[in-house]
């Protein structure tokens, strides 16, 4: 029963960040039934099984909220689906033994990226209004999705900033967007794993949990989108991807290090992060008004747009 709570704990911590952030609740719950010794096939399975009714109410509270473009959802969530349901059906032909370190290294890429990226670029807005053609999200929802299901998590950080690194769609749109297509990616992972594997290794009661505080938190994320500042969070996630990966990695048979070298990386991780929150959060009270004043200016095209 514990255990249950703690894993409701996590969904709901973990789409908090999701739904603010437009990533992490797939690397943060993956990552978590990793850790307590599940299949990497069942956890990626689990996750994505509870992610179709969280994807769910977070489209729908995004759209309550104003913050999907249904042209973004069409153009990348179709394609991202097809590359879900191929990375559900490979990483189902992979041995627990290969997969778990497979893992493992490619979540704590996704986490050197999201801190990398956020971190040190921000939340880059030029070109704003400016159309997202299907020859850039169709290739970009692909890979996100394949990416996804391998890697238990993936859709939110490949498709999230990169639709906010071309300047094109604000960043609460970009967020709601990709969060609202992510209920395709997750249904098309789910068939992949049910295909590949059944249920063997899923455990129903862990998709519950993860579900329960999941959807407690899909609507409250989507009203933080517009206050909670994303290159804060970005970092933050990030970090402790890179910590909670790094640990499986040093633990696993590839390196199996000792204990002097285990928490010598760990020192230096919690430096690095702890260096990156703060310089996120200085540059984000540094250029909080024009940030601001970009997105009023945005979402004043749009209306005029709109309106002709």
């Amino acid at each position: 029963m514990r255990q249950l709570v703690l894993l409701a704990l996590v969904g709901l911590g973990a789409q908090l960040v999701d739904g603010s952030l437009g990533m992490a609740y797939g690397v943060t719950s993956t990552t978590l039934l990793l850790a307590i010794g599940a299949n990497p096939a069942a956890a990626s399975a689990t996750v994505h099984l509870a992610e179709i009714g969280t994807t769910l109410v977070s489209g729908i509270s995004h759209w309550r909220f104003g913050n999907v473009d249904w042209k973004v959802v069409a153009k990348i969530g179709i394609p991202g689906a097809v590359g879900a349901f191929a990375g559900a059906t490979f990483l189902s032909s992979l041995s627990t033994e290969t997969a778990a370190p497979v893992m493992s290294l490619l979540l704590l890429a996704l986490g050197v990226y999201i801190l990398v990226r956020f971190t040190t670029f921000g939340l880059p807005r030029h070109n704003l209004g400016k159309p997202l053609r299907k020859r850039f999200l169709a290739p970009l929802g692909l890979v996100a999705g394949f990416v996804d299901s391998t890697g238990g998590g993936g859709w939110g950080p490949v498709g999230t900033p990169a639709i906010l690194a071309s300047g094109r769609l604000e960043p609460r749109k970009t967020i709601g967007s990709i969060d609202t297509s992510e209920f395709l990616v997750a249904v098309a992972a789910s068939l992949g794993f049910l295909f590949g594997i059944g249920s063997a290794g899923i455990d129903f009661g862990w998709v519950l949990a993860l579900l329960i505080g999941g959807v407690i938190a899909a609507p409250i994320a989507a009203w933080l989108v517009r206050h909670v500042p994303p290159r804060v969070l970005g970092s933050a996630v990030g970090g402790l991807i890179i910590l909670t990966n790094a640990r499986t990695l040093l633990r696993s048979d590839w390196i199996d290090a000792g204990d002097g070298v285990r928490w010598a990386v760990y020192a230096v991780i919690y430096a690095v992060w702890a260096a990156a929150l703060g310089y996120s959060i200085r540059q984000y009270r540094a250029n909080r008004d024009e940030e601001r004043r970009i997105i009023a200016e945005a979402e004043k095209g749009e209306s005029e747009a709109a309106a002709t």
